[in-house]
């Protein structure tokens, strides 16, 4: 823990406190939906402890609530994990010379905030060091809160009144995430086609049509990234 590390983490702490503060609120409608969806505080916990990705845990319990098989629910967690894919790849350079340990960790502790305000900051720096602590404080605070609010939403579950229906701030708190993120036209395309598919296969037996939306969506944006791409070379040229 050099210098270098100290102002790496110092930096990274201080840039991502307002995406822990955002957090919150999800935490606990995820634990909230853990136990109205019929899992006990052990399993609640686990789960959470496992999977630490509110977007997957969300999207499984009502397949997981219904008795689906484990092959469709694991599938579900994947392709609702995707993202986490193209994030790695993108931070890889970052990583450059660090341990296995440490690469592994950060997959595990790797978060949608963290990677939105720091990723550039990260690429940018050439000092292995700072990196690392610019990445590893950041995470670890945004993991610490995730995980005691989710244990705030498991206990306090059963004092909540059956009626308020709190699930619905969780789509709300991913919509905060999506509305930035569709600024260009590519993941624009990709949030409509995946969002249309999605309601009109709703009837798909497993909840199939959640899956198949997220992967018309991804096809829609890779094409529409493609093509934006071809019309900008030939204005160009």
């Amino acid at each position: 823990m050099n210098d270098a590390f100290r102002r790496g983490a110092r930096e990274g702490f201080v840039a991502c406190i307002p995406v822990a503060v955002g957090l919150i609120p999800w935490a606990i409608v995820t634990g909230v939906a853990m136990r109205s969806h019929g899992l006990s505080v052990v399993e609640s916990l686990g789960m959470n402890l496992l999977a630490f990705a509110g977007t997957a845990q969300l999207g499984t319990l009502p397949l997981i609530a219904s008795g689906a098989p484990l092959w469709l629910i694991t599938l579900t967690a994947l392709v609702l994990n995707l993202r986490f894919v193209i994030y790695s790849a993108a931070l890889a350079p970052a990583f450059e010379g660090q341990p296995w340990s440490r690469r592994v960790l950060s997959s595990y502790l790797l978060a949608d905030g963290v990677f939105a305000v720091l990723s550039e900051r990260l690429l940018a720096s050439r000092d292995r060091a700072w990196r690392w602590g610019c990445f590893i404080a950041p995470s670890v605070m945004c993991w610490a809160a995730w995980q005691a609010f989710t244990v705030v939403g498991v206990f306090g579950a059963e004092a909540l009144p059956r009626d308020w229906s709190l699930e619905f701030m969780a789509t709300i708190a991913l919509l905060v995430m999506l509305v930035p993120m569709a600024a260009s036209r590519p993941m624009l395309v990709a949030a409509v086609v995946g969002g249309l598919a999605t309601v009109m296969l709703r009837g798909m037996p497993f909840k199939l049509g959640l899956v198949a939306g997220i992967v018309l969506g991804i096809v829609a944006g890779f094409v529409a990234e493609f093509w934006q791409q071809r019309w900008q070379q030939r204005r160009s040229a």
